[in-house]
């Protein structure tokens, strides 16, 4: 059962309205939905935030800011490239698997609003800075040079993202279900058993 008014904070509605942008998509859902979903009046949401949009922009910004953070932890700037490549390889997936709901309603915006274009525009930032670092490994001579760094960043990204699909937290360690750990050291040994010269 959903939280009542005086519990609920920025936070919890947040999560509800991911939940509820990820089940219905964004443009499937109305303020009603949520103030349903979220067990509060629609004026109580407009307390917390202006609007849909605004939660649109918090869930995603969650995502990216993740993403981000990546690219400026130790391992991920300093050393040979392929190996930066890795580190972020592997936290990518670990963010991707820690914050869920978050990365799947990022991955689902398709540039119908202000915030989607935004976010957008960020992930192919966030996309460019990992090409960089593909082609600096290439030509370090640790990746191979005869595939394209865009397609690679390309191929690299669908097999992380697609982890959405088929990762449950809640599974894992059950019938045989990967931990989120095995799931990373998977994609990176997949991922560079192909790319590595």
């Amino acid at each position: 059962m959903p939280p009542g008014r005086d519990t609920y904070t920025p936070e919890s509605l947040l999560s509800v309205a991911v939940k509820v942008f990820n089940e219905r998509g964004y443009d499937g859902t109305s303020m009603e939905h949520l103030s349903r979903a979220a067990g509060i009046s629609k004026s109580s949401i407009y307390h917390h935030v202006r609007g849909k949009e605004e939660l649109l922009r918090r869930a995603t910004s969650r995502a990216l800011d993740q993403l981000f953070a990546i690219l400026d932890e130790e391992p991920a700037g300093e050393g040979r490239a392929v190996d930066r490549l890795e580190h972020v390889t592997r936290r990518t997936a670990e963010v991707l698997m820690a914050e869920l709901p978050y990365v799947t309603l990022l991955l689902r915006v398709r540039g119908n609003t202000e915030t989607e274009r935004w976010a957008l525009a960020r992930r192919r930032e966030f996309d460019q800075r990992v090409t960089d670092l593909l082609k600096q490994a290439a030509a370090e001579g640790d990746l191979r040079d005869d595939v394209d760094a865009r397609l690679a960043t390309r191929l690299l990204f669908g097999m992380i993202n697609s982890i959405v699909e088929w990762y449950r937290p809640g599974r894992a360690g059950h019938d045989g279900a990967p931990s989120s750990a095995q799931v990373a050291d998977a994609v990176v040994r997949t991922a560079f058993a192909g790319l590595r010269t």
